[in-house]
């Protein structure tokens, strides 16, 4: 059967030529990126007991978590936590199937604290957390679209979309190289810089300003002057990243909110705020892509903790993505890519009711030059949708 694939032109200037763009990163420690960390690792840990108890994957959703945030009084030194945080596991899950008991609350909650350990170590799960599940059922209509014939492709769970573009912008690039850099690099020699961290990035012309919102864990520093070293140091290595991203003008900002006396500074006993007054939500932060980007098309669906079967919320958001990567790569003449794939409940999910990619041509290139290969992409992508699914269980495919 052939797919409703259009493809037209877009007539503006892209994103990464007009005058202001803002683009938001929330890191893994950020109390919104934990609700949606916490939600896939759920997610995962059900698909791989549902394949382990009965070789295929069952309906859940678990993708309606919540942080409520502790106290605490952090100090040069180490400090303590006063009221521990409290995390809400909802949502849906399959709990019996042909007539057998599935421990889902406690895989769910297993797969909750080892995820948070792995994310904030400084939290101790034992004094520092509270952490309930309240995992329901999912309706049974819901149900039966989940589970397809053998050998058929699943049937969409939703009427919805999933929307993505590409390619980064030098902004877009600066940010996500400063996460990778701070979890990958720069955090294992200094423990002090915790996991919640915020990038905000605002570019005006050719000029470019990063405000980095870094919590900071107390008993890595000493004193005032220390903590301000550290600032200043955070500052120097997310410019020097920066400047490999973009030859455009770079300034770095680092907690801005700092009065510079130890009752206003940016100190956690952890290295989250979810310690000290911020909740968080899942699908309150980074989309799939793991950006926040006003400037650019963008659904308002959690992609995580969404089941990797045939929800669209889930599937179409993280192929949509790749699917507009892969056309810049392999396609000469796109200046900028949208790619929007729409559901209809009930339908299978390798038939969209459209799938829309509007381009922006490179001066000298025409849509001929383009359109063919990039028609081809997507139809190949949607041939081969459910490999997002196993890329998904298998943990390789990122969704904030």
């Amino acid at each position: 059967m052939s797919r409703n694939i259009a493809i037209e032109m877009l007539n503006q200037v892209p994103v990464q030529d007009q005058q202001i763009e803002l683009v938001e990163r929330k890191c893994l420690g950020h109390p919104d990126s934990i609700a949606d960390g916490i939600a896939e690792a759920v997610s995962r840990a059900l698909c791989n007991t549902y394949i382990d108890q009965f070789g295929g994957v069952l309906h859940h959703n678990t993708d309606q978590g919540e942080i409520v945030a502790g106290e605490s009084m952090p100090q040069f030194g180490g400090g303590k936590i006063i009221k521990p945080i409290f995390i809400l596991l909802d949502g849906r899950a399959t709990k019996e199937f042909k007539g057998e008991k599935i421990a889902a609350d406690t895989v769910a909650l297993q797969a909750a604290k080892e995820y948070l350990h792995s994310i904030v170590p400084e939290l101790n799960l034992d004094k520092h957390l509270i952490m309930d599940c309240r995992l329901g059922t999912g309706s049974t209509d819901l149900r039966d679209v989940f589970n397809p014939e053998e050998g058929k492709i699943p049937r969409a769970n939703d009427t919805s979309f999933g929307v993505s573009y590409a390619p980064f912008s030098d902004i877009e690039k600066c940010i996500k190289e400063i996460s990778s850099y701070i979890d990958t690099t720069l955090r294992p020699k200094y423990p002090v810089y915790g996991q919640d961290i915020k990038i905000m990035g605002l570019r005006q012309g050719n000029s470019i300003k990063l405000t980095i919102c870094c919590a900071m864990v107390d008993r890595y520093v000493s004193s005032l002057s220390e903590y301000i070293n550290y600032r200043e140091k955070l500052a120097e290595e997310a410019l020097k990243v920066a400047k490999t991203c973009t030859d455009k003008h770079v300034e770095v900002f680092v907690n801005t909110a700092d009065c510079d006396v130890e009752c206003s500074l940016f100190l956690t006993v952890t290295g989250t705020s979810a310690e000290m007054g911020d909740d968080g939500s899942v699908g309150r932060g980074n989309r799939a892509n793991g950006l926040i980007t006003p400037h650019r098309p963008m659904s308002m669906e959690a992609t995580s903790g969404k089941n990797p079967i045939n929800h669209i919320g889930k599937i179409y958001n993280l192929l949509s993505n790749e699917l507009a990567h892969t056309c810049v790569e392999k396609v000469d003449g796109i200046a900028e890519i949208q790619i929007r794939l729409l559901s209809q409940i009930g339908v299978p999910i390798d038939q969209p009711l459209i799938a829309s990619a509007q381009i922006i041509p490179k001066p000298s290139f025409t849509m001929k030059d383009i359109e063919k290969d990039v028609f081809e992409i997507i139809d190949s992508g949607l041939e081969n949708i459910t490999s997002v699914t196993e890329r998904v269980i298998r943990g390789e495919l990122k969704t904030f």
